[in-house]
Parts: C-alpha cells; sequence; structure tokens
C-alpha cells in the first residue's frame, strides 16, 4: 500500500512536467493550422475576385462582339427597289463581309420556344425565296438560326442551340418544299445565344438576336 502512494505521488510530480512539455507542441500545430487556414481564406477571396473581373471581362467582350457584329451589317449595293419584296414582308438584309445577309425575326416567324413556321412567316420566307431565285440566282445559302441567351423553359428543346437549329430546318425545308430553292445549295447551322447583334441587355435587343439569318455566298 505505501509503495502505490509513492508512485501515485511520483506521477502527480510529474505530470506538470508532461503537460508543459507538451504544450508548446500543441500550439505550435494550433498555430499552424491556424495559418494555413487565412492562407485557404485569402486564396478563396482572391479566387472570388478574379472569377468576378473575367465574368465582367466576358460580358465587356460579348458587348463589343455584338456591337461589331451591328456595325458590319450595312446596306446592300442593290437600290431599295429591288429588294421591295423583303421590304414588304418585314425582312431584314445588309451586307456583312462583302456577302448579302437577309435577316427574319423570330416575332414574324416563330412562337416563343417553338420551330413550328407562323403563316406570316411562311409569308415573309415566300418574299425571300423570289428574292434568293432572282438577285443571288446559283449563290450558296447559309441558313443560321440564332436566339437571345435567356435560358429554355418551356420548350421541346433542351438547349437554345437545339432550338435555333430546328427554327433553321424549318425554314430550310419551306424555301426546299415549297419556295423552290435546290436543297443542294443550302447549309444549315444552329448558332444558339453565341453570335448577338446587340447586347442582350434589354428586352428591345434580345429580340433583335432573335432571328434566321440566310447568309448569301456567290459563287466566282
Amino acid at each position: 500500500m505505501k509503495l502505490n502512494s509513492t508512485l501515485f505521488l511520483a506521477f502527480l510530480a510529474s505530470a506538470p512536467f508532461v503537460t508543459s512539455c507538451a504544450a508548446p507542441q500543441y500550439k505550435a500545430a494550433l498555430d499552424e493550422r491556424e495559418q494555413e487556414n487565412r492562407q485557404l481564406r485569402e486564396e478563396r477571396a482572391n479566387l472570388k475576385g478574379e472569377n468576378r473581373d473575367l465574368a465582367s471581362q466576358r460580358e465587356s467582350l460579348e458587348t463589343a462582339l455584338a456591337e461589331a457584329n451591328a456595325r458590319l451589317l450595312e446596306e446592300p449595293t442593290q437600290s431599295s427597289t429591288q429588294l421591295k419584296d423583303l421590304d414588304d414582308a418585314g425582312v431584314g438584309y445588309g451586307m456583312r463581309d462583302g456577302r448579302m445577309v437577309i435577316s427574319i425575326p423570330q416575332e414574324l416567324t416563330f412562337g416563343a420556344g417553338k420551330a413550328d413556321l407562323s403563316d406570316n412567316g411562311k409569308k415573309a420566307l415566300k418574299a425571300v425565296a423570289k428574292t434568293l431565285k432572282g438577285k443571288y440566282e446559283g449563290g450558296e445559302y447559309w441558313i443560321e438560326g440564332h436566339t437571345d441567351n435567356d435560358p429554355i423553359s418551356k420548350s421541346k428543346f433542351a438547349t437554345n442551340r437545339d432550338l435555333s437549329l430546328a427554327r433553321a430546318m424549318a425554314v430550310l425545308h419551306y424555301l426546299v418544299n415549297d419556295g423552290g430553292i435546290a436543297d443542294g445549295q443550302c447549309v444549315v447551322a444552329g448558332w444558339g445565344p453565341y453570335r448577338p447583334v446587340a447586347a442582350n441587355s434589354s428586352s428591345a435587343n434580345k429580340a433583335k438576336n432573335r432571328r434566321v439569318e440566310i447568309v448569301v455566298e456567290m459563287k466566282k
């Protein structure tokens, strides 16, 4: 019994020494961990700032691209009387990089989120087909669908690119089946929201981006 008491007293006497030796090690480990956490928090804050800067730069570039595309659409060399059918049908047109571009607004041709041609759309495409066969016969016709950047919601199409391609295909089918345009002269593409002519910053600008363009490439 006396021996056990002696050992217990010896343990109590050594405990402060053990604690005093271990405490600096624990403190050093905690300090190191806290420093790592501070560095991680700083890195996270820096990454958030970089993401904001990149998003701002992307928006600026998209706006600049849209403005550049809009400026590139110039008046055609033909007089307005030569393109009267397009004017009467409410179809836009102009020159871009030396090519004739016929621009058909979505509001004239398709319902929201749909790719079924409206009656007004068919009338517009009838005028387009007449113009292509009259002024641009023998050319190659790039039929390109475009949308704004609003996410797809109430539509059977999964993405804006799918929707834009379906609309371009609907225009192709009408021009070939009802307009007398040769299928082999046509190329179809769906660009979705990736080639805007105006910044998607307002309802009016988004309406400009929802369109089907027919780019005429004349053979040399």
